[in-house]
C-alpha cells in the first residue's frame, strides 16, 4: 500500500481560514477518492498559516476494478428475421467498444434485452490523483479569494509551492502558475529551504526537522499551554486562557514559543476588564492572575520563532503593550471625572436607528419599560432601581473608554455606575444588559440585568417591526433574531411570568405617536408571528420532537415560561405507555370541536343540561366530568401540567365509551348541542395544555 501527501504552500492565511480549509479538504478528498474507487486507510488534514497538508496512508496503488452490465435495445429489435444484427445492435456494440459477438441476451422484468459486460477501474492511483488535486484545490471556498499577477486562478492568498508525492513519485499537475513537485519550504527564519522530500513517508520528519515546523494544530496548542503554564507558575500565577484566542494564536504560528513578559504594576488601577481586553484584542496575549484572583502585572504572548535575544524581544512586546495601557489609563481617569448626567445629555445627539430617534430617546423608553417590567413580573425588585438602570443603560457609549474599546460597552457602564455611587442593582444590570449575545452566550445572572436585557431587545424589535425592518432569509442587519432568542432564553431561565404580546405592545406604546409602516395591531401580529417562530426554533434546537413543539405552541405561545413547562410535561408524557391511545382519543375530541361545533349556527353552550342525557355512556361521562372538571381547574391554577396530563388516562375510558355508544352529531339539535357541550367542557381544559390535533399518530 502507498502513502500520498499533498502540501499547498501559500502566503500567510488568516487564522480563521485554517479550520474551515481543513474541513473542506478532508470532506472533498474523502468524497472524490470514494467516488473514484480508491481504497485507502487514514486520511489526515493539518495546516499552518503557510501550508495545508493532506496525508493519505495505506492507499491502494490502483483503482478497484468493477464490472457493470449495460443493457441495450430489446432483443426483438437486435436481429432481423434472418438472425442478422440490426443497425440498433451494431450501434450498441460500437458505442460500448465491443464486438457484436460479445453481446448477450438478458432477461429483465420488462422482457429480454441485449446487454454487454463492461469493465471499469484499474487506473493507477497517481493518474487519478493528478486529476483530483487541482480540481479540489481550485474549488475550495474561502471567505475572501484573490487573484494575483495575470493568473486567473483564485485562492485565499497567492500560492508559492505545491508538493504532491505518491510514495517516491511526484504526482504531476499544474495549478495556476505552479507545477507540483517534491520540494517543501520551512519556517522563514529557522529553515526556509527549499528541501527535497525523497518519499511521502519522510514528509512529516522533514517538516519537523530541517523545516522547523510544528504542523499539527493540536500539538501547537499543547506547546503553547504547557510552556505558558510553566512560566506563569514561576511567578505564582495562573494564565487566563481563552479558547477562542488560543485557537487564533496557534493558527498564527508555525513554530510557537510562549513568552512571559511584564508591565508596570501602576496600570493595575485600570479595571481588570480593560486590561484583559487590551491584552487579548490588540496584542493577542493572555492575562495572568494570582492565587487571590487578582491580575498580576504579567502577560503571556506567543512568538513565531525562537529569537537569538529573548530579552530584546520581550522588551519590545512590553513597550507596545505599555502604550496601549497608557491610553487605557488616560481614558479611565478622564471618564471618572465625567458624570452620568453629562453623558445622558450627549446621548441625545447619538442616533439609535434612523426613524427611531436618538439613544437618549431609547434610554427614556427603557426607563419606563423597565419600571413596567418590574411591576409586571418582578415585584421583589425595586422598580426605581430597574428604571434607573434603563435610563443609564447607554450612557457609557459616549465615554472615552468605550470609544476606544467598543467591546466593553455595558461592562464599563456597570463599572462606572459602581464607582459613581449608583446602587449595586443598577451596576449589575448595566454590566449584563447585552447578555445573551448569541445562542450559546451566557445569560444575565441578576434579575435587574435580565429585565434590562429584555426591555432593550423588546424596544428594538418593536421599533424595527414598526418601520418594516423585518428579517428576510439570511438578512438580519439589526440582529432581531438574536433579540427574540435572548428574550426567550431569559424568560425561560428566570421563569418570568410575562405575556410577550403585552411586552411588545408596551414597548410599541412607549414610542408615542409615530408614523409606522403598518397599523400598530398589524405590527404586533407580525412581531408575534416572528417571535413564535423563534420560540419554535429554540425548542426544536433542544432536540424536542416537532409534533410536541407544535402541540405546545398551538395551545398558546405568549407566556413563554408556561409554554416551556407545558412542553416539558408533554415530552415526559409522550414516553409513557398510554400516550398514543390518549392522543388518539383527544385528537378526536379536538377535531370534532374544531370542525363541527363551529358549524353550529346557534353555538355550543358552556355547560350541558343533565335533563338531556339520554344514553348510559353520556350519563357516565357527565358523572365523570362533574368530579373531574373542578380538579382540572385546580391543577391548571397550580401549574401542575404533569398531573393534568395524567388525568387524560383517567377520563379516556369514559370518552371512548361515549364515542362508541352515542351519536354525537344527533339529528336532534338540542341533543347535539348538549353532547358537544360536554366535549367542549372537557376539550377546552386540555386545549390549554396542548393542541392535540397537532400530534400525529
Amino acid at each position: 500500500m502507498a502513502t500520498f501527501v499533498l502540501e499547498i504552500g501559500s502566503e500567510e492565511l488568516p487564522s480563521r481560514f485554517l479550520a474551515p480549509e481543513e474541513a473542506e479538504l478532508a470532506a472533498r478528498f474523502t468524497a472524490a477518492m470514494d467516488e473514484a474507487g480508491l481504497e485507502y486507510g487514514a486520511l489526515t488534514v493539518m495546516s499552518t498559516p503557510r501550508r495545508a497538508v493532506v496525508l493519505v496512508q495505506d492507499l491502494a496503488p490502483v483503482q478497484a476494478q468493477r464490472e457493470e452490465v449495460v443493457t441495450g435495445p430489446p432483443a426483438r429489435a437486435a436481429r432481423d428475421k434472418d438472425g442478422k444484427p440490426t443497425k440498433a445492435l451494431e450501434g450498441f456494440a460500437r458505442s460500448n467498444n465491443c464486438a457484436v459477438e460479445d453481446v448477450f441476451t438478458l432477461q429483465t422484468e420488462k422482457g429480454e434485452y441485449v446487454a454487454v459486460r463492461r469493465q471499469s477501474g484499474g487506473a493507477p492511483a497517481g493518474e487519478l490523483l493528478a486529476a483530483l488535486c487541482p480540481a479540489i484545490i481550485t474549488a475550495l471556498p474561502f471567505g475572501k479569494r484573490m487573484r494575483w499577477g495575470t493568473y486567473s486562478m483564485a485562492y485565499a492568498r497567492p500560492l508559492r509551492w505545491v508538493l504532491a508525492l505518491l510514495d517516491d513519485q511526484v504526482v504531476p499537475f499544474a495549478l495556476g502558475p505552479l507545477t507540483s513537485g517534491r520540494e517543501t519550504h520551512g519556517h522563514r527564519i529557522h529553515g526556509p529551504g527549499p528541501f527535497a522530500v525523497a518519499h511521502a513517508r519522510d514528509f512529516l520528519s522533514v517538516l519537523a526537522g530541517p523545516c522547523g515546523i510544528t504542523l499539527d494544530p493540536a500539538e501547537r496548542r499543547r506547546v503553547i499551554v504547557a510552556g505558558g503554564e510553566a512560566q506563569a507558575a514561576a511567578v505564582q500565577g495562573k494564565i487566563l486562557w481563552k479558547d477562542s484566542l488560543l485557537d487564533e494564536v496557534q493558527g498564527l504560528t508555525e513554530h510557537p514559543v510562549p513568552l512571559l513578559a511584564d508591565f508596570d504594576p501602576a496600570y493595575l488601577e485600570v479595571p481588570r476588564e480593560v486590561l484583559l481586553t487590551s491584552m487579548e484584542s490588540h496584542q493577542k496575549s493572555f492575562g495572568i492572575e494570582g492565587p487571590d484572583g487578582k491580575l498580576l502585572p504579567y502577560f503571556l504572548t506567543v512568538l513565531n520563532l525562537t529569537p537569538e535575544d529573548m530579552g530584546l524581544v520581550k522588551r519590545g512586546w512590553e513597550r507596545v503593550l505599555r502604550a496601549r495601557l497608557e491610553d487605557a489609563r488616560f481614558f479611565w481617569r478622564a471618564d471618572l471625572r465625567e458624570s452620568f448626567e453629562h453623558w445622558l445629555q450627549k446621548l441625545d445627539a447619538v442616533i439609535f436607528i434612523g426613524g427611531l430617534g436618538s439613544m437618549g430617546d431609547k434610554t427614556r423608553r427603557l426607563e419606563e419599560l423597565c419600571r413596567w417590567l418590574a411591576g409586571a413580573c418582578a415585584p421583589q425588585l425595586d422598580a426605581a432601581d430597574a428604571a434607573r438602570a434603563g435610563r443609564l443603560s447607554k450612557a457609557d457609549l459616549v465615554s472615552a473608554m468605550v470609544g476606544e474599546f467598543d467591546t466593553l460597552q455595558g461592562v464599563m457602564g456597570g463599572i462606572y455606575a459602581a464607582r459613581k455611587g449608583e446602587s449595586a442593582t443598577v451596576a449589575a444590570a448595566l454590566g449584563e444588559q447585552y447578555l445573551p449575545a448569541g445562542p450559546d452566550s451566557p445569560l444575565p445572572t441578576s434579575l435587574a440585568g435580565a429585565l434590562l436585557s429584555v426591555a432593550d431587545k423588546a424596544d428594538t424589535l418593536a421599533g424595527c417591526f414598526g418601520l418594516g425592518m423585518i428579517p428576510t432569509g439570511a438578512a438580519d442587519p439589526n440582529g432581531l433574531r438574536r433579540c427574540a432568542l435572548g428574550i426567550i432564553r431569559i424568560m425561560l431561565e428566570f421563569g418570568l411570568r410575562l405575556d410577550a404580546r403585552e411586552l411588545f405592545a408596551k414597548a410599541q406604546q412607549l414610542y408615542g405617536d409615530r408614523q409606522w409602516k403598518f397599523p400598530p395591531h398589524e405590527v404586533l401580529d407580525k412581531l408575534m408571528d416572528f417571535f413564535t417562530a423563534r420560540l419554535r426554533n429554540h425548542f426544536m434546537s433542544q432536540g424536542v420532537d416537532t409534533p410536541l413543539v407544535d402541540a405546545a405552541l398551538g395551545a398558546g405561545a405568549t407566556d413563554v415560561r408556561d409554554c416551556g413547562a407545558r412542553l416539558a410535561a408533554l415530552t415526559a408524557f409522550s414516553r409513557e405507555e398510554g400516550y398514543a391511545a390518549a392522543v388518539q382519543t383527544f385528537k378526536r375530541v379536538a377535531n370534532i370541536l374544531r370542525k363541527q361545533a363551529a358549524a353550529q349556527g346557534e353555538g355550543v353552550p358552556d355547560h350541558w343540561d343533565p335533563s338531556l342525557l339520554r344514553e348510559a355512556p353520556e350519563q357516565a361521562l357527565a358523572a365523570t366530568l362533574e368530579t373531574l372538571l373542578p380538579r382540572l381547574d385546580a391543577l391548571w391554577a397550580a401549574g401542575d401540567h404533569k398531573a393534568l396530563l395524567d388525568c387524560l388516562g383517567e377520563v379516556r375510558p369514559a370518552v371512548d365509551a361515549f364515542f362508541d355508544g352515542v351519536m354525537v352529531m344527533a339529528e336532534d339539535a338540542d341533543l347535539r348541542r348538549n353532547r358537544l357541550a360536554m366535549l367542549r367542557a372537557l376539550g377546552s381544559r386540555f386545549a390549554r395544555l396542548a393542541d392535540f390535533a397537532a400530534l400525529q399518530q
